[in-house]
């Protein structure tokens, strides 16, 4: 092996034998799991043909946005304007802004759908979060193909989430969270992507660079900066994927600040991958190599970017005059002179913004179906989205008393396993140094831990779906071990794959089992009793 093909192996690793019928069966199972994926989520996509749970806010906002730039609040004096809007009748909104609390782009994409088939169409306003959901499935595929390079590996984790009611759930209905997630997931897909061509671009700069700077008959440089250079090895340029994930960042920032989480956390992990790359290409100073090199450019190139793109996020409230506090700068005069150089429309936005923090720190209403932080990922209670108690003769039902029902329950195979799985990855990351484990870590961070700093606010378990991609990643990489290594005998691998598809058998027939109480068709009480296993579920 020579030291460039050494070089190589050491930053991609090996390439597997069956890179290309891997790669094929890869796509294959991706593309036929998220037709089915999607054909599962757009079945019966308008029922229930009205407004259910808080769509009453975000699909309203989304159509005041089309048609005035901003929110709007509803008429005085409307008693009933959900009733309206179920009719038909979208003209619910008065001429005073709307004071919202969440930013524009989540509310822009239910809007997508809008336009399509018009506001008052139940399907319309479920279309963008059914359209991402699905696609989702496809990216997620994607992602666990960059991480481990196995055909069955990635078929798993479209398969985890193609079949988790809690993903299946918010992909129906028209929340933000699933754009959210759809955003930040998008995200770590591309910085997945940069990691290998910066590696790769690592493996073929480093000879010239070598040569130019330890080459014979080079000299050390005179000045200490210039000396310092020589060990940290070769500029990668310009990393355009990078700056693509600062918009996705951008973009799941406007669609919930949770999003700024993601952005802090994929930031510090894509500089991660780099002081990796150039500790194991050789670099003596990979440490300030990294810094100079790498870091200090991942932060200029992503974190401006992400910034830009939430600003520009909010161009429907910029171009009109009537928004939440859009004059308010005007009403108050800049004092000081660094204030003076912010423009108004600037200014205005950040009082705008102030108040929308003090909301959400200051939110702690009781409400049935709030959920602590550390319940989620063991589904202890589930959010409750639409429940009808039909009798006998009322929508098919032909029993004394039947139930519609549709809540965020999560696919207990995936959600428990992931739960005892967390552990197993974080013993890979810590002690296995794998940063495959450190990859699927990543999003629970960001996603799930900062919750637990507001264990006095009002939040929901639907909320995971954020970081769910993540959690489906902790269970790929522990069906990874199950299966075995690529160097294991076909005996011990055959079994593996046995163990790996037995598992996901029983994730796609819990799916199936609960497949009712996702879609809200109507089962007798005694078929809804049976699957809600605990009093905390209802």
């Amino acid at each position: 092996m020579t030291g460039m093909e050494s070089l190589r192996a050491r930053l991609l690793g090996p390439a597997p034998a069956t890179l290309t019928r891997q790669r094929r069966a890869a796509t294959v199972g991706i593309l036929l799991l998220t037709i089915i994926g999607g054909a599962l989520r757009f079945w019966r996509l308008g029922y229930p043909d009205r407004l259910v749970f808080d769509e009453t806010y975000y699909v309203k906002q989304a159509w005041s946005l089309v048609r005035f730039g901003h929110e709007r609040e509803i008429k005085a004096g409307l008693e009933e304007p959900d009733t309206l809007w179920n009719a038909g009748n979208p003209d619910v909104f008065g001429n005073q802004p709307d004071l919202v609390v969440h930013p524009p782009v989540g509310k822009w994409m239910i809007a997508l759908g809008e336009l399509v088939t018009g506001p008052e169409s139940s399907f319309g306003w479920r279309l963008s979060a059914a359209t991402v959901g699905t696609l989702s499935i496809a990216l997620l595929g994607v992602a666990a193909w960059l991480l481990w390079r196995n055909a069955l590996l990635a078929i798993s984790a479209s398969t985890l989430l193609a079949v988790d009611g809690h993903h299946f759930a918010s992909s129906r209905i028209g929340l933000l969270d699933i754009f959210l997630m759809w955003w930040v997931l998008l995200a770590f897909v591309l910085l997945l992507v940069d990691r290998e061509q910066g590696r790769r671009r690592l493996a073929a700069r480093w000879g010239p660079w070598s040569e130019r700077t330890h080459g014979p008959g080079v000299t050390a440089p005179r000045s200490a900066w210039a000396r310092a250079r020589r060990w940290w090895g070769p500029s990668l340029g310009v990393r355009w994927w990078r700056l693509a994930a600062g918009v996705c960042l951008g973009l799941a920032v406007g669609t919930k600040w949770s999003g700024l989480y993601f952005l802090a956390v994929f930031g510090l992990m894509t500089v991660a991958w780099d002081l990796g790359a150039r500790r194991a290409a050789g670099a003596k100073d990979w440490l300030a190599g990294t810094v100079v090199r790498d870091g200090i450019p991942a932060f200029l190139l992503m974190v401006p970017t992400a910034l830009v793109t939430y600003l520009v996020s909010w161009t429907g409230w910029f171009a009109t005059q009537g928004g939440w506090k859009r004059q308010w700068a005007a009403d108050h005069p800049a004092s000081g002179a660094i204030a003076g150089l912010v423009p108004d429309p600037l200014r205005s936005l950040w009082a705008y913004h102030q108040e929308q923090w003090n909301f959400h720190i200051g939110l702690a209403n009781e409400h049935a179906w709030k959920s602590n932080p550390w319940s989620w990922t063991v589904q202890w209670r589930p959010t409750l989205f639409y429940a009808e108690w039909p009798e006998r003769g009322e929508k098919g039902c032909e029993v004394a008393e039947c139930v519609e029902y549709i809540a965020s329950l999560g696919n207990v195979v995936l959600w428990w396993g992931g739960t005892i799985g967390l552990l197993v990855v974080l013993f890979l990351w810590l002690l296995g140094r794998d940063w495959r484990a450190g990859a699927a870590l990543s999003g629970i961070a960001a996603g799930w831990l900062p919750w637990f700093l507001y264990q006095t606010r009002t939040v929901y378990s639907f909320y995971a779906v954020a970081f769910e991609p993540w959690l489906v990643l902790v269970v790929v990489a522990c069906l990874g071990l199950v299966l075995g290594r690529s160097d294991a005998s076909p005996g011990r691998r055959r079994w593996g794959a046995v163990a790996v598809v037995g598992y996901l058998t029983l994730a796609a027939a819990f799916f199936a089992w609960y497949w009712p109480v996702h879609t809200a068709i109507t089962i007798p009480r005694e078929a809804w009793n049976l699957r809600m296993w605990f009093d905390f579920w209802t």
